[in-house]
C-alpha cells in the first residue's frame, strides 16, 4: 500500500513564496515520476510539475514555468514543489500524484499516474 502526503499548503501573499512537500510511505519504491496536479473550484484538476524519478527531468505546465520549481530527495522519498513569486490564479488544492511507470510524452496526463495524495489547500492574497 502506497500512501502520499502533502504538507506545507497554507495562506500566501501574491509575490510571496510557499513550499510544498510530498512523502510516500509503503511500497514507495521504483517510482517513475512523481508530479503536482491542482484544481481551482469549479475547474478540473490540471498538471503544474512532473519529474522523473530517475533522470531527474522536470517538466512544468507552462503557467507555472520560471516561478516553481519540482525537485526530489530520494534517500527520503520525497518531492516538493517550491513556489515563488506567487499569483492569486495560484488558488488552489494541490495534489501529490506519484506512477509506477510513465512514458516522459505523458508527464502531464493525471490518469497515467496511479497514486495520489489527500491534497493540501494553497490560498493566495493580493
Amino acid at each position: 500500500q502506497v500512501q502520499l502526503v502533502e504538507s506545507g499548503g497554507g495562506l500566501g501573499q501574491a509575490g510571496g513564496s510557499l513550499r510544498l512537500s510530498c512523502a510516500a510511505s509503503g511500497r514507495s519504491f521504483g517510482f517513475a515520476a512523481m508530479g503536482w496536479f491542482r484544481q481551482a473550484p469549479g475547474k478540473e484538476r490540471e498538471f503544474v510539475a512532473a519529474i522523473l524519478w530517475s533522470s531527474g527531468q522536470r517538466y512544468y505546465a507552462d503557467s507555472v514555468k520560471d516561478r516553481f520549481t519540482i525537485s526530489r530527495d530520494s534517500a527520503k522519498n520525497t518531492v516538493y514543489l517550491q513556489m515563488n513569486t506567487l499569483k492569486p490564479e495560484d488558488t488552489a488544492v494541490y495534489f501529490c500524484a506519484a506512477a509506477r511507470s510513465l512514458h516522459y510524452s505523458s508527464y502531464g496526463n493525471q490518469y497515467k499516474y496511479d497514486y495520489w495524495g489527500q491534497g493540501t489547500q494553497v490560498t493566495v492574497s493580493s
